[in-house]
């Protein structure tokens, strides 16, 4: 069974909408207009790129990542690696093709199928509602969070607002960065 770790980057008070200067957000952008950029807290990200073996996300990442992320060498690793979109209404013929292998999954279902193939592990970019989809169904075994020391109120949040049990974390990666950040990399206890 593969691994399907979620990464983002979040608020103190759990938003995660608009961190790279993304339009229509009133914080947007808030990742580096607010808070020093410390190299050494991003040092996770590019372990992603080398430890992943594809990537997973919602439809309205992927119309934001794929006109950007094929030509930018900080996401170079990403390019060749299968890229899998969770979406009901994305066609074959809306995809790029400048950035590798992609296949569209219809369904919570077809994720599920996906990890119990063989391979390493599959990690998903932003995607919002996918993320709480995706946790509200037990699906994530892991999550690599950075977690930004600022309170933005509304905003689209990582963890949905669902009556469900108590999902408990294991702790196994953490660090604390001068300007606030924290790296906060938790398992999930099954």
């Amino acid at each position: 069974m593969r691994t399907l770790i979620s990464t983002a980057f979040i608020s103190l008070d759990g938003v995660m909408e608009a961190p790279g200067g993304e339009s229509g957000y009133r914080n947007s952008g808030w990742t580096f207009k607010d808070i020093e950029f410390v190299p050494e807290a991003y040092e996770i990200k590019g372990r992603e790129q080398s430890e992943a073996a594809a990537i997973l996300m919602g439809r309205v990442s992927y119309e934001a990542f794929s006109p950007v992320w094929p030509d930018m060498v900080e996401f170079a690793a990403y390019k060749a690696m299968p890229k899998y979109v969770v979406s009901t209404v994305l066609a074959e013929g809306d995809l790029v093709t400048n950035w590798g292998e992609t296949t569209i999954l219809r369904s919570l279902n077809e994720v599920a199928a996906l990890k119990r193939t063989e391979g390493g592990p599959i990690i998903v970019h932003g995607s919002a509602s996918l993320n709480q989809s995706l946790s509200d169904a037990g699906l994530i075994d892991r999550y690599h969070l950075l977690v930004f020391p600022l309170l933005l109120g509304a905003g689209k949040r990582l963890f949905s607002g669902a009556d469900k049990d108590t999902q408990k974390l294991k702790l196994v990666e953490h660090a604390v960065y001068e300007n606030g950040l924290q790296k906060n990399v938790f398992d999930v206890v099954r």
